[in-house]
């Protein structure tokens, strides 16, 4: 019989689930917060992992990811321990913020201080009483507001771990992605957890080909990792296409914007975008692709500034229309999926 797993002065007894609420600093108002915690303890060893969602506040796809991964009948038979966390920055859920009340960006923070600013206290309780209890990670976001972004996993992928659980999640673009100094991932890498960053649709918006696809990627790398059985599903899924670099396309002028090609699309370098048209003079400026690529991000209000970023483009090397028709056969299947039980 496995020990009973302890966090936060509560003690989880193998094959049992239990939420625990982290206290965090109170509001101005003195409102008492706190971070729910789900914890499900395997009467079997296995990794931990921990699975968090709204380090920005405003992004809600991983909130619905968790629930939904949280409601999965195979968790009865869990190897390991899974630490579910759907709002880590109770803060910006309120206001519908990516910030919190410093102004600052938690994902930006880590590893914080217990003596810092707020965005650097709730950094280091996250990473004292979450990821540091954990083996493995995976950090659920979602594009900035008012842009979406097409399901893709960012990563380490040099990292052997890190690449062998990206493949797993099931998307067809994997992004190498450096880490960044003050994120999640940063401070789990320092400390020799693989972590894998979930991006997919929009800001303030449910999508649901994201969250589906979040939640069959979560529960396929809990089978990688084998605290969950192999699917009574047999599905074939293809081998997705690593980035190693992307780059975003900039409006040239200000103005309104008007979208040529969709979330996901192939583009060739010259091909054109997208146009801004001047509502004043009447003049309309192309948005022209610098590169071959496929379209991984998008900007979806129609009032731009020139310089604003608008379509995020991931290269590839060889063909790329290959990887294009792998994302329209992913997000169809998706799109026609429905939400169940495993």
């Amino acid at each position: 019989m496995r020990e009973a797993f302890e966090i936060a002065g509560r003690r989880v007894a193998p094959g049992k689930r239990a939420l625990v609420d982290l206290p965090m600093p109170r509001l101005s108002s003195h409102t008492e917060l706190s971070m729910p915690v789900h914890v499900i303890h395997g009467r079997r060893d296995g990794p931990t992992l921990f699975v968090c969602a709204a380090i920005h506040g405003d992004e809600l796809n991983g909130v619905e990811i968790i629930r939904r991964v949280l409601k999965t009948r195979a968790l009865q038979r869990l190897r390991g321990t899974l630490i579910a966390v759907p709002v880590v920055n109770a803060y910006g859920l309120i206001h519908e913020s990516r910030y919190l009340p410093d102004r600052r960006d938690l994902n930006r923070s880590f590893p914080g201080s217990d003596e810092g600013s707020l965005a650097a206290r709730l950094a280091h309780l996250f990473l004292e009483e979450i990821v540091s209890r954990c083996s493995h990670g995976i950090d659920l976001h979602t594009g900035a507001i008012h842009r979406t972004n097409l399901p893709q996993i960012r990563g380490n992928l040099d990292d052997p771990e890190t690449l062998r659980l990206a493949r797993a999640f099931g998307v067809p673009v994997l992004l190498n992605s450096s880490l960044r100094d003050g994120s999640l991932r940063a401070a789990a890498g320092e400390r020799g957890i693989p972590t894998l960053l979930y991006e997919a649709g929009e800001a303030l918006r449910f999508d649901e080909v994201s969250i589906r696809a979040g939640t069959q990627g979560v529960l396929s790398v809990m089978r990688a990792l084998g605290m969950l059985a192999p699917s009574r599903r047999k599905t074939e899924r293809p081998e997705p296409f690593v980035s190693r670099r992307s780059l975003w396309v900039r409006a040239p002028e200000s103005g309104m914007l008007g979208t040529a090609v969709r979330l996901g699309a192939q583009v060739s370098r010259g091909e054109t975008l997208g146009y801004v048209d001047d509502a004043y003079s009447g003049r309309r400026e192309a948005i022209v692709s610098p590169s071959d690529g496929v379209v991984i991000g998008r900007l979806e209000r129609p009032l731009v500034h020139e310089g604003d970023a608008v379509y995020h483009i991931a290269r590839f090397k060889g063909d790329v229309s290959e990887i294009a028709g792998t994302v329209e056969d992913f997000q169809a299947g998706h799109a026609d999926d429905e939400e169940g039980e495993d």
